[in-house]
């Protein structure tokens, strides 16, 4: 192995790791506030958060993503705890498919179809297929499933480009020297743990390791510490997503750590036999699906040991504290411009509710409910200018059309949600007049007043529910009210 060798490796890992980065930023893009929406709903029992874990997981190609969105979803005030275990157990079974689809570069035959799997003869095709998409559509969707393919091919590529840097090593005194030193098994766990929390991805230092086992010189008893290592080291993504959290958001990160260091535990004997790719994917698999199998039972356990580990603070148990929109939601736009359009439809609901409450006290004036008004409104003007901070922020970041157009939407709309807070406090200050003052209506303005009162509440109620459900019938409905 000489010196171009090794800047071909480099130059593989980083063809592997971009390709990788690109699959799943645009797959995470493609799937848009969907992800939000199935976390909420789908997560009441274990089994149900098992499969949705590992289906996420899938989709965006990144278990440490999965955790840090889980960590500002708690720290958020969206999910429950218990709602995290079966996603983050999920969640390492989901990454098992990467490995598998990586183990077809190890592919060794004649046969023509078996050839045709082989990531060096359809990955060409498939990033030409790409460019096209890329280049001919002006669809957002069709672009982005264009990125996808041509991700997934820079991802081969840099596979493939490993694989022929590796090479040369298995003729090599020196590397097999190396090996013979992972035949313990503590430092095969403290290199894959090291290497995995350096790259923040185990997907991706699994398919460094297929691409080594090419060599021939790794076995299955050297590959499987590697690998409980490389679970280990995605517990670094929890640990600095934990930072600066409430106490449940920091539990979430004490769960990934227990199940993914709990697999230490398990021993298997393998035989001394070398491992190719395909070893290591099964390997991998079988590991990450057995620990949790095991483990699944177990998920109040989990959680309980979560609390026995970050105790319950007796001045703030009483009143947990959320982030707004938690900023590490921003790592996954989608699942952020969901959440902030949930948060808009409460500042709609709050806006109804202020300017209701305000009209009332033209018919009697109760100052509780006038310091009711005042202090929504206060909450009106935060509800804006937090939802208009991060709003910013997410119109900087790459989103789906779709997601693009709720961002400006939501711009659009906080500040008129806002505005129905001003108004209501003026009818405060005026029913206040009127109530300091003793001033009567006649009987016939009285009558005009209730009627302009009721027509008002409706377009409220109309206009609030089409905006909530997204109705442009029932949006249409307004204009003449």
């Amino acid at each position: 192995m000489n010196i171009f060798s090794l800047f071909t490796l480099c130059g593989g890992i980083a063809f592997f790791l971009y390709g990788m980065t690109v699959m799943s930023s645009r797959l995470e893009k493609l799937a848009g506030g969907r992800l939000e929406q199935m976390l909420r709903k789908m997560t009441d029992n274990p089994f149900k958060s098992l499969l949705l874990g590992a289906g996420i997981t899938i989709a965006i190609q990144s278990s440490s993503a999965m955790t840090v969105m889980l960590v500002g979803l708690v720290n958020s005030g969206i999910m429950q705890l218990g709602q995290t275990v079966g996603v983050i157990m999920g969640s390492n079974v989901g990454t098992t498919l990467t490995a598998w689809i990586l183990s077809l570069s190890g592919i060794d035959s004649e046969s023509l179809w078996l050839q045709l799997l082989k990531p060096e003869n359809f990955a060409p095709v498939i990033a030409l297929a790409g460019v096209i998409m890329r280049t001919a559509s002006s669809d957002g969707r069709r672009r982005s499933a264009g990125s996808i393919m041509v991700g997934f091919a820079l991802l081969m590529t840099g596979m493939e480009m490993m694989k022929e840097a590796v090479s040369p090593l298995a003729d090599m005194p020196e590397f097999t020297s190396i090996l013979t030193a992972f035949t313990n098994p503590f430092l095969g766990v403290i290199v894959g743990a090291i290497f995995t929390g350096i790259i923040q991805s185990s997907a991706a230092s699994v398919g460094i390791l297929q691409a080594l086992s090419m060599t021939g010189g790794i076995t299955y008893g050297m590959a499987l510490p590697i690998i409980m290592g490389q679970n280990i080291g995605t517990c670094v993504t929890a640990l600095l997503s934990s930072i600066g959290v409430n106490r449940n958001a920091r539990r979430v990160s004490v769960i990934h750590i227990s199940f993914n260091g709990g697999n230490l535990i398990f021993h298997y004997a393998f035989l001394e036999a070398a491992i190719d790719p395909a070893g290591v994917a099964l390997v991998h698999s079988i590991f990450n699906i057995a620990t949790t199998a095991l483990l699944l039972p177990f998920s109040r356990q989990l959680e309980r040991l979560a609390y026995l580990i970050i105790k319950e603070d007796t001045q703030e148990s009483s009143k947990e504290i959320y982030t707004f929109v938690d900023s590490r939601l921003l790592a996954t736009p989608s699942v952020a411009i969901a959440e902030c359009g949930n948060k808009t439809v409460e500042m709609a609901e709050l806006a109804k509710a202020t300017i209701l409450q305000a009209m009332s006290l033209l018919g009697t004036y109760d100052e509780k409910v006038a310091e009711q008004v005042r202090e929504n409104e206060d909450r009106l003007d935060m509800y804006e200018d937090r939802l208009g901070t991060i709003l910013v922020q997410l119109g900087s970041k790459s989103a789906s059309d779709e997601d693009s157009r709720n961002v400006s939407k939501q711009l659009h709309t906080i500040g008129d949600f806002e505005r129905i807070g001003d108004h209501a406090l003026n009818l405060v200050g005026t029913a206040q007049e009127i109530y300091e003052k003793e001033i009567q209506f006649s009987g016939q303005a009285a009558g005009e007043l209730s009627n302009l009162l009721a027509a008002l509440t409706e377009i409220l109620d109309v206009t609030t529910r089409a905006f909530a459900e997204n109705d442009l019938e029932l949006a249409v409905k307004v204009e003449p009210l």
